[in-house]
């Protein structure tokens, strides 16, 4: 089994790589930015796919890179994980339909709760112990995940009917504009910016570039809040007007 994912902040990394320690510990998981990606997949017939959810929707980036690559899917069997802050009724249903429109069989789905991931909207963020206390929680259930793959009793987490509704009508009906299109709500405080380029370097969209001495946003983001969260002086925002805490998965990890 090869592991592939999209990932933020490095929730959905984190956990097919976990997935994979338990499955097979020989196999690798990669990034979709991987530029041999291509390869993996065609040489793999049983995949690990994990992504972050959206607004109960599937990021802009994955969706496209799912669509431009569909020849890959046929044959190709798939479980597929999808990481969360909050809630999404068909997570991981979301990129099975993708999937199995273009051939590929899914083989089951697994839901689980992450640290949020965006950093300037006070309501969404947690105490640090309790970040910790989900990703040990999501271990565990990825613990168990393995074991009833093993028993032939994969979870089937967010691929039935009543998943699709609670997912559209929870959250992807009124908020189906946020993910249809990239974003250019980007922002750069020109006062906070040193022009150090990190956000550049970490940008999967190649959306940010240094103009003069501070980092400038075009209209192609698909609000990973990869750069977000690791910008060293909280100069970037997408939804809020401040950063109220930056978080990777590197921060949630015990001890």
């Amino acid at each position: 089994m090869t592991g592939l994912y999209f990932s933020g902040t490095g929730n959905s990394r984190y956990a097919v790589e976990a997935f994979l320690k338990k499955y097979d510990e020989t196999t690798r998981a990669y990034s979709i930015e991987d530029k041999n990606i291509t390869r993996y997949i065609k040489d793999s017939t049983e995949l690990v796919f994990a992504y972050p959810v959206q607004y109960s929707n599937l990021p802009k980036i994955l969706k496209d890179f799912v669509t431009q690559n569909q020849d890959l899917w046929a044959g190709k069997k798939i479980f597929v994980i999808a990481t969360m802050g909050l809630f999404s009724g068909d997570g991981a249903g979301l990129l099975a339909r993708l999937l199995h429109r273009y051939g590929a069989s899914i083989t089951g789905g697994l839901h689980l709760k992450m640290p949020d991931s965006i950093a300037d909207e006070k309501a969404l963020k947690r105490p640090l112990e309790k970040n910790k206390e989900l990703v040990r929680l999501a271990e565990q259930k990825i613990d168990k995940a393995v074991r009833d793959i093993r028993g032939a009793r994969a979870p089937q987490e967010g691929l039935g009917l009543h998943s699709r509704l609670a997912g559209l009508f929870g959250q992807r009906l009124y908020f189906y504009g946020k993910t249809r299109k990239y974003s250019d709500k980007i922002k750069i405080n020109a006062d906070k910016c040193t022009g150090c380029g990190a956000c550049v370097r970490l940008c999967p969209m190649k959306n940010l570039k240094i103009e003069g001495k501070t980092a400038a946003a075009a209209d192609t983001c698909t609000m990973c809040y990869r750069c977000i969260n690791t910008c060293p002086k909280q100069a970037i925002t997408l939804i809020g007007k401040k950063v109220v805490a930056q978080g990777t998965i590197e921060n949630y990890l015990s001890p």
